[in-house]
């Protein structure tokens, strides 16, 4: 009899966790419609509620953990505290691995610490896992520019412009780099 009583609890309890499934993260099947819908955006006024939507489905996990950590971490290294975010995000990529935006953050701060080859190595995983994340392929091209490897900028800053056409800084940089490439080849 209190076999059977476990059986049942254990069952409404598995039925009331909440399922890492399509609705959160970089497998949201929105996100399809919301990358047609940037690639389509005639009207610059839309653009910014569209870019929102998709940093807010890649922000959740579907893991309350992880979501509290990457919002930690995130919090962190906005006000300067960088051990701590690191730890935060650390605990993000061991916790939720399938997880592309916890790779992004970590990958942001070492970029903030100038530790350019771990945020190299992030930025791969992130795009293995969301090839459309233009945040990291347009930090990939801010890591490459500042290691003066300026041809290999302009590619990532030309697919990331490729995926959201509506990036004016990335946009500004391919400009500058072209512009720097072209009085190198003279």
């Amino acid at each position: 009899m209190m076999t059977l009583i476990r059986q049942i609890v254990l069952v409404f309890c598995l039925l009331a966790l909440p399922l890492n499934s399509a609705g959160a993260d970089q497998t949201d099947p929105a996100l399809d419609d919301l990358f047609q819908q940037l690639q389509e955006a005639e009207n610059a006024e839309r653009v910014p509620a569209l870019e929102a939507e998709i940093w807010r489905l890649w922000l959740q996990s579907g893991n309350k953990q992880v979501d509290g950590r990457l919002q930690l971490g995130m919090q962190a290294m906005k006000s300067g505290a960088l051990g701590l975010a690191q730890n935060a995000f650390d605990d993000v990529v061991k916790l939720a691995p399938q997880f592309a935006e916890g790779w992004n953050k970590r990958a942001t701060l070492f970029y903030i610490r100038g530790d350019l080859a771990r945020s190299i190595a992030d930025c791969a995983q992130v795009l293995a896992l969301e090839p459309r994340h233009f945040g990291a392929l347009s930090g990939l091209g801010l890591i490459h520019a500042a290691m003066g490897e300026d041809r290999q900028a302009l590619d990532w800053f030309e697919q990331a412009l490729a995926v959201n056409p509506h990036m004016g800084s990335v946009r500004r940089n391919i400009e500058s780099l072209k512009s720097k490439l072209k009085g190198k080849a003279i």
